[in-house]
């Protein structure tokens, strides 16, 4: 027999021993019996004599037959150990092992493998399908490819949608950025590793710098730019067709075995069809970025009133677009309105009904409505829309000439108010609901803004989060407010200023630039924009007032002589102002005006002129009719009078007040003239 077999007796001694066991189990392998000796003495080389004692013991305890495996530390070999009954004792049959537990190795180090590489695409796969843009898919490759390869390098490239025999990189992790640079666009038709696999469709793997070389001499100084040895380039394929190529490189030189090269083969598979779906996303991201571009104004007008900052900020990763928007609306006779809203929601439809109530907002101001009516006829819009539309907006009116702000809002945040003494609060605005569901009237605030005040109009987007209420994120929005600003008064009352969030007091500078405000809101109401779940909207207004010294107003009687007399006035105001050139045309409209207002209209009859980047000319009277120009024909005596005004104005229109209409009308200043 090749295997050792011992026959012992019921006291474990042996009574028979071939020739394989004595050369097994003798110590120096030489011809000796083993006869007489006690079984675990004469195995005492399998571990010692105490691990086959106590097996034997075991087995016999339990019944016969049994074995086990056992390494044996002199020569580094596996034996299985099996004992039987015979009629006289027990066999003992030691047989070496060592290549079968040599392929149970292999087995299980393989079975390993296979479960490491299920794992590897298992996460690779889970990792790639939250990859919404081509940047999350660079780096989850970077995360889940190249540590288990021990790989150092990664470039992706994409062939270019409007040029496909080009290809761009579009994520390179593990070079200097003077390789990038080097490698950034590639022609297809040029000879070249990625070129050979793109038109291929098959993977490249090379070992040595030196097989890289030899392959592409022309493209050699890449390799030291690179700092690479070794090289693995793999078509990217998606829906059968080529959509680019991914190159994993080793710093060390690497040899890949099969293995490793077919799993590297499938995990581009994955690859590519998460960058196909990426880079849909990234487009149909960008598409949605410019229509809301398109949707907001591409700038903020340029009015004496205020000066004004606002900011866009959309929501995280999201491709659909957003419903907050914002606008500086110029009014009649120096003022301005500041709007800011919000409609509930992402998508085209939601940013087609903000398109839609921004362009009414546009419309409805120029019609110089009142902030309430203005939110009224909104509210009509908008609950037309649908039961699924609601929107949340604040319109406020700054009127330079007297310093006041009328507001209204409609589930809207209040905004935040600077005063010049530095004063940060949220303005008390009276609640309403969204419109949509709110049942007009609305209720509004007016309150006197000093010259240089901050108001500050803002959507939920930018206070609210996922770990924020509302009201937390207007305490922080008025704290960091003050802080941009300057730092906060210590020595006034803290322990009031911990208790009342809404206010605090700063020692205001008024130079402070808005584009600076809006960046130190934005950055530390929302730190990680990525993240954000709902856009925003900020707009920042700066208010000036009108000098004293650039208005003027007179009452007038409601008798024919108050024309003659507002001609006089305006001949004396404008020569104080030293708007001499103007004097002849704005008499004419004067005229006009307060002729109209004597024949046509009740008193009290008021005319006001103020000075700004234009010259206003207002006639106020008690009537509520609306002026209209007539097409007077050639034998007409009258009806020309608003044609004139037409004819001579830069723009002329009419508001309303609870009891009074404004007829106003503007002429530009001269060029040369100073204010």
């Amino acid at each position: 027999m090749p295997d050792a077999l011992l026959l012992v007796d019921g006291q474990w001694r042996i009574y028979y021993a071939n020739a394989a066991a004595e050369r097994l189990l003798t110590a120096d392998g030489s011809a000796q019996t083993l006869v007489g000796y006690l079984l675990w003495e004469a195995a005492r080389t399998f571990q010692g004599e105490g691990v086959v004692e106590d097996f034997c013991k075991r087995t016999a305890a339990g019944g016969l037959p049994g074995g086990f495996d056992v390494k044996r530390p002199t020569d580094g070999r596996w034996y299985h150990l099996r004992l039987g009954p015979v009629p006289d004792g027990t066999a003992v049959h030691i047989c070496d092992i060592t290549e079968s537990k040599a392929r149970e190795a292999e087995a299980a180090r393989a079975h390993q493998a296979a479960v490491e590489q299920a794992e590897r695409i298992k996460d690779l796969t889970i990792s790639l399908s939250g990859a919404l843009t081509v940047q999350d898919v660079v780096s989850a490759v970077a995360q889940h490819v190249l540590p288990p390869f021990k790989a150092s390098g990664l470039t992706i490239g994409l062939l270019e949608e409007a040029r496909l025999n080009r290809v761009r990189i579009v994520g390179a992790i593990g070079y200097p950025e003077s390789f990038t640079k080097m490698v950034e666009t590639e022609l297809v038709s040029a000879a070249s590793p990625v070129s050979d696999v793109l038109n291929s469709g098959v993977p490249l793997f090379i070992d040595t710098a030196q097989e890289h070389i030899r392959r592409y001499p022309h493209v050699a100084h890449r390799i030291d730019a690179s700092g690479k040895k070794s090289w693995a380039f793999l078509p990217l394929i998606a829906s059968g067709r080529s959509i680019g190529a991914c190159s994993i490189s080793f710093t060390d030189q690497r040899r890949l075995d099969e293995a490793e090269q077919t799993l590297l083969t499938a995990l581009s598979a994955l690859i590519a069809q998460a960058l196909e779906r990426a880079r849909l996303h990234d487009a149909e991201h960008l598409r949605a970025r410019e229509l809301q571009r398109g949707l907001l104004p591409r700038a903020l007008p340029t009015v004496p009133a205020l000066t004004a900052a606002a900011r866009y900020i959309p929501a995280g990763d999201a491709a659909d677009v957003g419903g907050d928007w914002y606008d500086v609306l110029p009014l009649s006779s120096g003022r301005v309105a500041l709007v800011i809203g919000d409609v509930m929601g992402h998508g085209l439809c939601e940013a087609a009904a903000m398109g839609r109530l921004r362009t009414a907002v546009h419309t409805l101001a120029d019609l110089e409505l009142s902030p309430d009516d203005l939110l009224a006829h909104l509210n009509d819009l908008v609950a037309e829309l649908g039961e699924d539309f609601y929107a949340t907006c604040l319109y406020a009116v700054y009127d330079p000439t007297d310093a006041s702000c009328t507001c209204a809002a409609a589930g809207h945040p209040p905004p935040a108010l600077v005063d010049p003494q530095g004063t940060v609060r949220l303005l008390d605005l009276e609640p309403n609901s969204p419109l949509g569901v709110c049942d007009p009237p609305f209720g509004t605030t007016r309150l006197h803004v000093p010259d240089g005040s901050l108001l500050v109009l803002y959507t939920d987007g930018l206070a609210q989060t996922a770990t924020r209420t509302i009201d937390q994120g207007m305490a922080l929005l008025t704290r960091t407010l003050a802080e941009a600003l300057n730092k906060p008064d210590t020595d006034g009352d803290t322990a009031q200023a911990d208790h009342d969030q809404t206010r605090h007091v700063v020692h205001p500078a008024p130079d402070t630039p808005l584009e600076r405000l809006c960046d130190a809101l934005t950055a530390n109401l929302l730190p990680t924009l990525s993240n954000t779940a709902d856009d925003a909207a900020l707009l920042i207004a700066r208010l000036h007032s009108l000098d004293a010294a650039d208005m003027a107003s007179w009452t007038l009687p409601e008798e024919p002589r108050a024309a003659g007399q507002a001609r006089a006035l305006i001949r004396e105001q404008l020569a104080r102002w030293d708007l001499d050139a103007l004097t002849m045309t704005t008499e004419l409209i004067v005229s006009e005006l307060v002729t109209n207002a004597v024949r046509y209209a009740r008193g009290p009859i008021r005319l006001r002129l103020l000075r700004s980047d234009v010259l206003v000319c207002e006639v106020a009277d008690g009537s509520l009719t609306t002026p209209h120009v007539r097409r007077a024909t050639d034998t007409d005596e009258g009806g020309r009078g608003l044609q004139l005004v037409n004819a001579l104005t830069h723009r002329w229109g009419a508001r309303y007040e609870t009891s009074e209409k404004y007829v106003w009308t503007e002429q530009q200043l001269p060029q040369a003239m100073p204010m």
